[in-house]
């Protein structure tokens, strides 16, 4: 931490460009953050290379696959199949801006992207072949783009693994930042983008705009500075995007100057408004008479997607619990060995709307649990609703294992299948921990779920208050994208073991 006790006057700094000094002509500079263009070059490769590989399996597998070019040269089924059908993939994903560094590395958008495309592709190949009256083998035709499609999208989550674990690890592949504002704004904003480090954004300087006696006397994360020129400062600490936080982005006139100081300069900029919270999909930008307005729609708790949600559910409950009877027989013999008692543990939890439900959960505390909890109190490490102590000595040894591994939670899968949980959601409390009140409360607008933006966020080690704020989150923004994006980082948090005591 920096401690703020001291001052130099800047020299007047120069007029902000308004957008004519720069000729129009002019080639603006190469933007000063370049790491996308190595991983964009990577994708490249790796889309081609995805593509081809399923068109290679799809002919290996497929007796019929040259079906429709039996009166051409064999050359030109292969160039067809190796050269033009990838190339086509990756022109269709370019249109689609799967390559575009904003959708990169974070959020469910590219992926949603690549299946845009996916489908494009099979509508193009379906009318070429019609418009030429080829006739394709339909099996291989629908393997190779199915196929394609999948070792595609596997390729992305790999490339993007290795993007989050060097921005993890090495601290590269990100963008510094210059935040501006004033210093509670700015401070705020730096909380949210450093708490994860895979966003790959790392703030280096914050500049004030409400003067430099607020921050007097304070520790701050990074360097303060007050009265300079934004663009002058970002060169000098490194930087390659300014960050406008909050009321700064609602002075008249300042952020468009700010955006013409910035043309031509590689800079990027980003506004970070006093609207937190709120994902992209309930956020639209309608322009009237010039003045482009930020409207929020209201959260989506019901609907088609809601029903699709309860399908997926029920189904994945069903098909997991078939699946799993031989895992649970184990669990249950092992239990049954370690401590003499019941193999499930019920207790009472708070559902949607309020509803009380008993929830499923392999035993892991020897049975006097319960009874020798007043003795513990003192010894809870951490706050809010919840007690959880690192090495609570009332989990015995196979306990601890199931605990770590999250297979305590399985049999929540029969909660899932009737309806009182699901898949994804805020984890269900107990109901005997007193009233949800404030904030709290709208946690009980959706199902309760056996895994949950909380869990992949850090689970256990994260504060009451944190947890909470990330289960409103996912209740103000949930889709069956974000769903979906949360169970497959479920595998791997649950894999590392992070935050599970």
């Amino acid at each position: 931490m920096r401690h703020v006790d001291s001052f130099e006057i800047q020299p007047p700094t120069p007029p902000s460009h308004n957008g004519v000094p720069r000729l129009a002509w002019a080639r603006a500079r190469r933007r000063v953050s370049r790491w996308h263009r190595p991983y964009i070059a990577i994708l490249l490769l790796l889309d081609f290379g995805a593509a081809a590989l399923a068109s290679f399996l799809a002919v290996q597998i497929f007796e019929q696959a040259d079906s429709g070019f039996k009166n051409a040269p064999q050359a030109w089924f292969y160039t067809v199949a190796f050269l033009l059908l990838p190339l086509g993939w990756v022109l269709f994903l370019w249109g689609n801006r799967t390559y575009d560094r904003r959708y990169l590395g974070l959020g469910p958008d590219e992926y949603k992207r690549v299946i845009r495309s996916g489908v494009a592709v099979a509508a193009t190949v379906s009318f070429l072949a019609f418009a030429t009256v080829t006739s394709l083998s339909r099996w291989t035709v629908g393997f190779a783009l199915l196929g394609a499609m999948l070792l595609i999208l596997l390729g992305r989550m790999i490339a993007r693994a290795g993007l989050h674990t060097l921005r993890r690890r090495a601290g590269h592949a990100g963008h510094r930042m210059v935040l501006v504002g004033t210093l509670p704004e700015c401070l705020e904003v730096f909380t949210t983008v450093t708490r994860n480090p895979s966003v790959g954004l790392v703030p280096v300087a914050i500049h004030l705009t409400d003067g430099y006696a607020a921050a007097r006397g304070l520790e701050t994360p990074v360097p303060v500075y007050a009265g300079r020129d934004v663009l002058a400062l970002v060169r000098e600490v490194g930087g390659d995007t300014i960050a406008v936080c909050g009321s700064a982005s609602a002075e008249p006139g300042e952020l468009r100057r700010l955006a013409w100081q910035l043309e031509g300069s590689g800079v990027d900029l980003v506004v970070a408004p006093q609207l937190t919270d709120i994902a992209g999909p309930r956020v639209h930008i309608r322009p009237i008479e010039g003045l482009p307005l930020l409207h929020v729609e209201e959260p989506t708790l019901s609907g088609p997607a809601l029903l699709a949600k309860n399908l997926m559910d029920r189904v994945a409950a069903g098909l997991g619990l078939l699946l799993l009877v031989p895992l649970f027989l184990a669990v249950a013999v092992a239990i049954r060995i370690s401590d003499r008692g019941p193999v499930f543990f019920r207790q009472p939890r708070v559902g949607h709307e309020g509803r009380t439900f008993r929830v499923w959960k392999f035993r892991t505390m020897y049975v006097d649990a319960e009874e020798r909890l007043a003795g513990l109190v003192d010894r809870n490490e951490t706050d809010g609703m919840l007690f959880k102590m690192k090495q609570d000595p009332r989990v015995f040894p196979v306990g601890r294992f199931l605990r770590a591994t999250s297979l305590d939670e399985l049999p929540q899968l029969i909660n899932v299948l009737w309806g009182e949980m699901s898949l994804v959601g805020p984890r269900p409390l107990p109901a005997d921990d007193g009233d949800f009140l404030g904030d709290v409360r709208r946690r009980l607008l959706v199902r309760p779920g056996m895994t949950g933006l909380w869990q992949v966020s850090g689970r256990s080690d994260l504060s009451w208050d944190e947890a909470v704020r990330l289960d409103l989150y996912y209740v103000d923004n949930w889709s069956l994208a974000y769903d979906l994006s949360i169970l497959w980082r479920t595998v791997g948090v649950v894999l590392a073991r992070k935050g599970a005591y």
